[in-house]
């Protein structure tokens, strides 16, 4: 039999290949991609009364407490006086030597007793009329001079020991004997326990504004996990600390049966009344934040895209944060996937959230 050609065998199999593949390319064609936009979930931006607690923390200490000095300086012969101890009113807490003061008190009397002898002399020598009448008025003066000078070193002198001024403990002892000390240095510091106890804590000034004396407050303590203590706002400073920029305040604390000592660090959560209405945003609408900047995406329902604005925010107040500046109420913004946002991206809303009310705390 003749064998058949080449060429005859491979161009049917060719053309059937051909045919093959265009069918199948027609049969699997990817269609063209849909456009899609990302979903987000949005909230309006709402004016609120924030009524949240304002917490701080401070240390407790006595409310009356009394920082006791020498009236002149000396070398500190004794202190009778530890840190923690317990003091009653009148009792010895320290001395200075009283080699030098004693001295002093001396050099007046002796001073003073002969200027009262000069005055009695020129006295009697011008009832004589051997002294002139100014001689008389000058001895007058040298002997009330001599006994000013005894008054004031008598007052030194009774001043060159420290007393406890009430009944209470010594809180710090910031000398010891031996030591020099001038006059108006602190040497011991001690608390009066009768007038009570209070936690001196620091307000930045927006906050300052909303507390005022009589205002409720919580205080806890480490040293006693789990309890809480009824307190009250007693001071408000009227004035920042200039070291710190804060305002002091102290906040009275009732202790009940608890042994309360000085130095316990304190967490005071007080409770002013609603200030007035600010601007809000739900706290997961920040996307960044560093110190008061922050930005978030705002809606823009006319091109159905999202828009990067910077902000200004304040205080945080449970899931909202205060917007000093930067957005309007009413305003949509994006509070669930804005991370994976970029500016002018196209959206669509998923979901709206509607304004809660808001009650206080």
């Amino acid at each position: 039999m003749k064998p058949v050609p080449a060429h005859r065998v491979l161009l049917p199999i060719l053309v059937g290949s051909l045919l093959l593949g265009a069918c199948g390319g027609k049969a699997d064609a990817p269609a063209p991609p849909a456009a899609s936009t990302r979903p987000v979930h949005v909230a309006p931006v709402t004016v609120e009364a924030l009524g949240d607690a304002v917490r701080a923390s401070g240390i407790l200490a006595p409310k009356d407490e009394a920082r006791l000095s020498f009236k002149v300086g000396g070398i500190l012969e004794s202190i009778h006086a530890e840190e923690g101890a317990h003091v009653r009113a009148g009792q010895l807490l320290a001395v200075i030597k009283q080699a030098e003061i004693g001295a002093a008190l001396a050099q007046a009397r002796e001073g003073a007793a002969k200027s009262a002898r000069d005055l009695a002399r020129v006295q009697a020598l011008f009832a004589d009329g051997v002294a002139t009448r100014e001689q008389l008025e000058d001895a007058g003066t040298a002997a009330a001079v001599s006994a000013a000078a005894l008054s004031s070193t008598e007052f030194n002198a009774a001043h060159a020991r420290i007393l406890a001024p009430t009944d209470g403990v010594v809180l710090r002892k910031l000398a010891e004997a031996g030591e020099l000390v001038a006059a108006g240095q602190p040497v011991v510091v001690v608390g009066g326990a009768d007038k009570g106890w209070i936690v001196r804590i620091g307000l930045a000034d927006r906050d300052v504004v909303r507390v005022h004396a009589g205002d409720a407050a919580t205080v806890t303590f480490d040293a006693w996990p789990g309890r809480t203590f009824a307190g009250r706002v007693a001071n408000v400073a009227a004035s920042a600390d200039p070291a710190t920029g804060t305002f002091t305040i102290e906040v009275a604390v009732v202790p009940g049966d608890a042994p309360f000592v000085q130095g316990l660090v304190a967490k005071v959560a007080l409770n002013p009344a609603p200030g007035a209405p600010t601007t809000v945003v739900p706290v997961q609408a920040i996307v960044e934040a560093n110190g008061g900047e922050a930005s978030v995406f705002v809606y823009d329902a006319a091109h159905s895209i999202v828009r990067r604005v910077a902000i200004h925010v304040g205080r945080l107040s449970g899931t909202d944060v205060e917007v000093l500046g930067g957005l309007e109420p009413g305003a949509l913004v994006v509070i669930d996937g804005a991370a994976f946002l970029e500016n002018g991206e196209a959206v669509r809303i998923a979901t709206s959230v509607a304004a809660a009310p808001r009650t206080g705390s």
